[in-house]
C-alpha cells in the first residue's frame, strides 16, 4: 500500500507538469512565469533526483527524472525570451 501511495502521488505531481509544458511549447508565452521561482524550482527537482540516487529509491528518481524534464522544458522557453 505505501509504494502504491508513493506512485500515485508522484504521478499525479509529475503529470500536472504537462498542461503547463504543452502551453508554452504552443504558445511561446512565459511572461506570467516566475523566473525565480521556476529556477528554484527545477534546482529543487534535481536535488530531489540526486537524493533519489543516493538513498535508492526508484520512485523518487522517475518522477524527479520526468518532473526535471518537464519543468526545464518551461525553465529553458522562458530563458530564451
Amino acid at each position: 500500500m505505501t509504494e502504491l501511495i508513493g506512485y500515485t502521488a508522484a504521478f499525479l505531481t509529475t503529470l500536472s507538469f504537462l498542461p503547463q509544458v504543452i502551453k508554452t511549447l504552443k504558445t511561446r508565452d512565459t511572461s506570467g512565469i516566475s523566473l525565480l521561482m521556476y529556477s528554484m524550482f527545477v534546482l529543487g527537482v534535481a536535488l530531489w533526483l540526486i537524493y533519489g540516487m543516493l538513498i535508492g529509491n526508484r520512485v523518487i528518481v522517475i518522477a524527479n527524472s520526468i518532473t526535471f524534464f518537464l519543468s526545464g522544458t518551461v525553465l529553458f522557453v522562458k530563458l530564451r525570451k
